[in-house]
């Protein structure tokens, strides 16, 4: 007698088909998320574990943009699955940062703000990002300095100012994110923002701009006139 295939196999093929015919909109979140897991548990049903994670993070981007240690506390999910999610994720910021290496800054400024909303703007946790930028304001390097708490990341104007000498930069761009959701800068934000421009200008390097991202909207400190 032959053993009956696990009736997961036809459900998972017919996800397959359904994504080569309808794209990824005929898809809900969990299904998505059923397809990326499939390599990683190859023996097990991904429906319940993808719906948990959903429940938990709240929707496929939350998911992908959870830290491994919050990913790991989710009942059935494994190392295979964690490090296939944060791939894919990886995979999403290089696509988005991509248009703006080696280009002018300035002159791709959608883009830039798409590429900082894709990288933290769904963080439960403060980041503060510099972006280095060369004469021409092309790209030199794009570091995450310090990754914080969730209303709180420690920031060092003078590290800034150094790391920009090291790396031979002539203009900066600082970015860093609030998990509330709301973009306003505080005034805590606003007077770091003031000494690193202070900092930096002593030495020749401008800062351009400091934006803040949260989900779905950004705000930058030089078009409300607080640099």
């Amino acid at each position: 007698m032959t053993e009956e295939a696990p009736h997961y196999l036809g459900h998972r093929q017919r996800l397959r088909e359904r994504l080569l015919k309808g794209g990824p909109d005929a898809l809900a979140d969990y299904e998505l998320l059923e397809l990326l897991l499939f390599p990683a548990q190859p023996r097990k049903e991904m429906k319940p574990l993808a719906k948990r994670l959903i429940d938990r993070f709240g929707g496929f981007a939350d998911v992908l943009a959870a830290d491994p240690a919050d990913l790991a506390k989710v009942p059935g999910i494994g190392a295979a699955a964690i490090a296939t999610l944060k791939t894919v994720q990886a995979s999403a910021l290089r696509l988005t940062r991509q248009p703006i290496e080696g280009r002018t800054v300035i002159s791709s400024w959608d883009r830039l703000i798409e590429y900082c909303q894709a990288s933290m703007a769904l963080s439960r946790r403060e980041e503060f990002r510099v972006l280095y930028l060369d004469r021409k304001n092309a790209l030199i390097a794009d570091e995450v300095q310090q990754r914080g708490t969730v209303d709180h990341v420690p920031v060092y104007p003078r590290e800034v100012v150094r790391r920009a000498l090291e790396v031979g930069a002539s203009a900066l761009i600082v970015v860093h994110n609030h998990p509330s959701g709301d973009p306003t800068p505080s005034q805590a934000d606003i007077d770091m923002t003031r000494q690193i421009k202070e900092a930096g200008a002593a030495l020749g390097i401008t800062l351009h701009d400091h934006v803040i991202v949260g989900r779905g909207s950004h705000a930058s400190l030089r078009s409300l006139g607080l640099i």
